[in-house]
């Protein structure tokens, strides 16, 4: 295995992890029951996480078959039909995220609506599945080392 395809694994598991972060602090902050997110120290970092999440998911249906490739998981066929799918739900979901993002202010309920998404649940499903799969293949790799 090459040093590239190491840091492909573990960059896949960081976006991974961004995007899972990002979703409990969406728990969090939907709980607090805010009118809005200006001059609060949580919509803040609400709007700093949404953005990570948002940078996270550009690009990680393409990041993951790189992966896949760099890696030369098998079997190809099965991860490739799983990514077509990860990337129509990563633009889905993005949509949301984007959509709020864009507001001039963010209360608890908008966050809580984006959170009982059917997109961002079925990407967060995805994802979960995928980081199981990354830790297993970061686990057999450092047995071999």
């Amino acid at each position: 295995m090459s040093p590239h395809s190491i840091m492909s694994l573990e960059d896949l598991k960081k976006r991974i992890d961004t995007i899972e972060e990002s979703y409990e602090f969406m728990l969090a902050y939907a709980a607090q029951g805010l009118d809005g997110d200006e001059s609060t120290k949580s919509g803040g970092e609400l709007r700093r996480l949404l953005s990570r999440c948002d940078e996270a998911m550009t690009g990680l249906a393409d990041f993951f078959r790189r992966v896949v490739e760099s890696e030369n998981l098998d079997p190809k066929e099965s991860f490739e039909r799983f990514i077509d799918v990860l990337e129509q739900d990563v633009a889905k979901a993005s949509a949301g995220l984007r959509l709020t993002l864009a507001q001039p202010s963010i209360s608890s309920q908008l966050v809580d609506n984006l959170n009982a998404s059917i997109h961002l649940r079925t990407l967060l499903t995805d994802i979960f599945l995928v980081d199981e799969i990354v830790k297993k293949r970061l686990l057999d790799r450092d047995k071999k080392r």
